[in-house]
């Protein structure tokens, strides 16, 4: 997790061990031993690799448009790609993935927190996040056009003229955090929206983000999660869900003296949410939600009693149907 800072105790350390849950129907006790960072980790890349669209087309077909599952266009010009600095021929392989929904952005750990010029972070409500790659025989290429996007705005709830082209950069950790691209600084384009659809143009490969910032005029706070007893920030997550908001998803991206944060204070006081713990329990996931009204410095716990498990699909659809 990006940012993350651990000062772990002895008993929160013993804790990553053995966990007592109940006894079985002989009285022999059930213990369960959380996931390691490599198997929450595996279970989210799956997600999104089962996201993952593949296209293929000639280089020397110059401009060419595939039109994605949701009805996103992807206009491409082969004869800007480079390999190496070098001009491509042959054979181009296009990998797309498309997140319009929170439940999906959950899984594929995509959440939408983009940085405030004093460097903050806060939620962004998207028009979509997206990610494309394209390569020949394995090898990445580089583009020097103009990667266009047109997407319909009816995806996320309408157009919404205030939405703005972002970044996306992914840590170390693999978690995603989004800055604002410069052109929109310069008005040399980024995103605009016309017809029921948004039109984007990216420079550059990798993620991208059709967004705007999260808008509350109440006072703000900072909220803190403590994970059940075995989890922290190496095998599980927490989010939070905002009521009335479906295309958008803030995460608690720090960590320390083993609680989950948003820390930069940015959280309305009074706002009605879903906080959400995830992990994995053998190839599956393990969850918990609670609805929480925000109060000032609120300090918000999850117990292993408390949570479910449940298969990819049946967790993206709870977290869809949430308020």
């Amino acid at each position: 997790m990006k940012n993350a800072k651990c000062f772990l105790g002895t008993v929160l350390m013993a804790s990553l061990f053995f966990i007592g849950c109940g006894k079985s129907d002989d009285g022999d006790m059930l213990v369960e031993t959380p996931p390691t960072a490599q198997e929450f980790a595996k279970l989210q890349s799956d997600a999104l690799e089962d996201l993952t669209q593949q296209f293929q087309f000639e280089a020397e077909d110059g401009s060419t448009t595939f039109t994605s599952e949701k009805g996103v266009n992807i206009t491409i010009n082969g004869s800007c790609l480079k390999l190496d600095g070098n001009p491509v021929s042959g054979s181009v392989d296009v990998a797309f993935v498309e997140l319009f929904d929170k439940g999906h952005m959950l899984v594929t750990n995509k959440p939408t927190m983009g940085v405030l010029p004093n460097g903050n972070k806060k939620l962004l409500i998207s028009g979509g996040e997206f990610y494309i790659r394209a390569t020949q025989d394995g090898e990445p290429l580089d583009n020097d056009c103009d990667i266009i996007l047109t997407v319909p705005s009816d995806l996320t709830g309408g157009s919404d003229p205030d939405m703005v082209l972002w970044n996306g950069t992914i840590d170390d950790d693999g978690n995603l955090t989004w800055e604002e691209d410069p052109a929109n600084a310069t008005g040399q384009g980024g995103v605009f929206v016309e017809g029921g659809q948004y039109y984007a143009f990216l420079s550059d490969f990798g993620w991208s983000n059709i967004d705007r910032f999260y808008n509350d005029p109440r006072p703000k706070t900072t909220i803190y999660v403590q994970a059940p007893t075995g989890y922290d920030y190496t095998n599980s997550n927490i989010y939070l869900s905002y009521d009335g908001e479906n295309t958008g998803l803030a995460a608690l991206d720090t960590y320390e003296d083993g609680l989950f944060s948003e820390h930069y204070g940015e959280i309305p006081i009074g706002l009605e949410c879903h906080v959400i713990f995830i992990s994995e329990d053998n190839g599956n996931w393990k969850y918990a939600i609670k609805p929480v009204t925000i109060a000032a410095d609120e300090i918000i716990t999850f117990s292993l009693a408390e949570t479910a498990v449940a298969t990819e699909a049946q967790l993206t659809d709870l977290i869809n149907d949430l308020p």
